[in-house]
């Protein structure tokens, strides 16, 4: 009997992944949890039945979330990252041996064990001597801190659930609040291409705008996620993400990546015009 997951992404559309065996399935005080194993994309990870990351297609995700920022800000020593559960970004970062302290703010720990024992490849940074894990909700977390931080990495998941807090206005003030005078803030931004991601999206660019000087959106293609079409955000109080990209000093660092590169950051900020089209009453002109 053939095995497969469906990911409902719009009442008419779903993706379906055939599955050779479920390695886990368990419920925390949060969501469901569930790691499948598939011929074509490895192992994956659902929360809630919604894809969360593939073994095949995770390095676009992850790459494009921490390198684009880290090549424009000059010298990031400092880094908060909210969610992040599966270790993808928190690898990333372990790659920069200049950074000093990371600090990771997840709400649900069994997000974490689950990833260690059954996703070693993106869970492979949680012993870095730089990082503290702090099990709490990030919302609340960061009313706390002011002018500490370089760069905020938002790995959120979905607005609704558990991640509904970290798309919201009085959020994104407070990563204004926690930042630093040059701190730049990065955020997954959900696809502009179905109607109900599309309005999320919207949602979610017009607060950042509100909040921030400088606030762009940036675009990668990931296979698993909805339409494959991803934008992220980029906001910032100093720092322009093309105008102060240091393409020099971040190819001298010599980190091999398979998705980033730094012609491709520029051009993942140059956006389709359906995208243009629908942030222009949020977003001034480059």
């Amino acid at each position: 009997m053939d095995l497969w997951f469906s990911e409902k992404q719009t009442p008419y559309v779903k993706l379906s992944i055939k599955v050779d065996r479920q390695l886990y399935s368990g419920r925390s005080e949060f969501q469901r949890i569930d790691v499948f194993e598939s011929p074509e994309f490895g192992r994956f990870l659902t929360l809630d039945g919604y894809m969360m990351l593939t073994e095949k297609d995770e390095f676009i995700y992850h790459e494009m979330i921490t390198h684009v920022p880290m090549a424009v800000h000059p010298n990031v020593k400092n880094v908060l990252v909210i969610g992040a559960g599966d270790g993808g970004v928190i690898r990333e970062l372990a790659r920069y041996n200049d950074l000093e302290h990371i600090d990771m703010v997840e709400i649900d720990p069994l997000v974490v064990e689950v990833c260690k024992k059954y996703l070693p490849q993106t869970a492979c940074a949680f012993d870095d001597p730089r990082l503290d894990i702090h099990y709490e909700d990030g919302l609340k977390f960061i009313r706390n801190y002011e002018n500490c931080y370089d760069l905020i990495i938002v790995d959120s998941t979905d607005p609704f659930g558990p991640g509904e807090g970290l798309f919201t206005r009085e959020f994104y003030g407070n990563c204004y609040k926690a930042l630093k005078d040059d701190g730049i803030m990065v955020n997954q931004h959900e696809s502009p291409f179905y109607e109900e991601d599309r309005i999320a999206c919207q949602r979610a660019h017009k607060r950042i705008v509100e909040s921030f000087p400088i606030s762009r959106v940036y675009q990668a293609h990931i296979p698993t996620y909805p339409s494959g079409h991803w934008l992220f955000g980029f906001a910032s109080k100093k720092y322009h993400p093309l105008k102060d990209l240091d393409s020099v000093r971040w190819n001298a660092r010599g980190l091999k990546c398979n998705y980033y590169t730094t012609m491709l950051h520029r051009g993942a900020f140059y956006i389709p015009a359906y995208v243009e089209e629908m942030l222009k009453d949020v977003e001034s002109e480059y």
